[in-house]
């Protein structure tokens, strides 16, 4: 029998590759929105961070999701990813 091939994406703040359920994927949409993509099947732009606060803060610092995503990232979007990762 196969063993099952892990989904692997590397966080774009730490450079860390893991295993896709480990991550979380923020998205830029075709129309311009920034959202957090829990399903990882939403179209547009996606970047994956590590499900932590202090990588999360680092990215807000050093704007790595805005550079990566193209667009200009609201703190309300911030706020809303800090959620995600405290559940």
């Amino acid at each position: 029998m196969k063993t099952k091939k892990i989904p692997l994406r590397t966080c774009v703040v730490t450079k860390e590759t893991l295993p896709k359920q480990e991550l979380l994927r923020i998205v830029r949409t075709p129309e311009g929105d920034v959202e957090v993509d829990e399903t990882g099947k939403k179209n547009g732009r996606g970047a994956y961070i590590k499900k932590d606060l202090a990588v999360l803060e680092s990215a807000q610092k050093s704007k790595i999701l805005e550079k990566k995503l193209e667009c200009k990232i609201e703190d309300s979007v911030y706020e809303e990813i800090k959620n995600k990762i405290e559940k």
